[in-house]
């Protein structure tokens, strides 16, 4: 899975670099960090809307659409891909982290 996450982060990364390209990558860049901010809470509302549902197929293709726009929008932001599965890599060595629950949670 790492390698298509890097092949996706890559392909981010040259479109940013390329201003001549025409595709809906360099577009997202050209207008900036608000139009790519605008997309993110766009597919992420919208992974919300298929899961609740009940759509895996639509759940799926949602959810690539938002890693798809997290790539754009760490690439912006001069965000590693390693940083992230660095980050990642850590969190998954702990155990036992449970979160206290507040009283204001209990119905999420």
């Amino acid at each position: 899975m790492q390698d298509i996450l890097k092949k996706l982060y890559m392909v981010a990364l040259e479109r940013k670099s390329e201003p001549s390209e025409k595709s809906y990558t360099r577009y997202l860049y050209d207008k900036g960090l608000d139009k790519i901010l605008k997309k993110v809470g766009e597919e992420c509302a919208e992974t919300i809307i298929a899961a609740k549902n009940g759509d895996n197929q639509e759940t799926v293709l949602e959810i690539c659409d938002l890693i798809y726009h997290l790539m754009v929008l760490m690439v912006e932001q001069d965000i590693r891909l390693e940083d992230v599965t660095g980050e990642l890599e850590k969190r998954s060595q702990k155990t036992g982290n449970l979160k206290t629950i507040r009283d204001t949670d209990k119905n999420t």
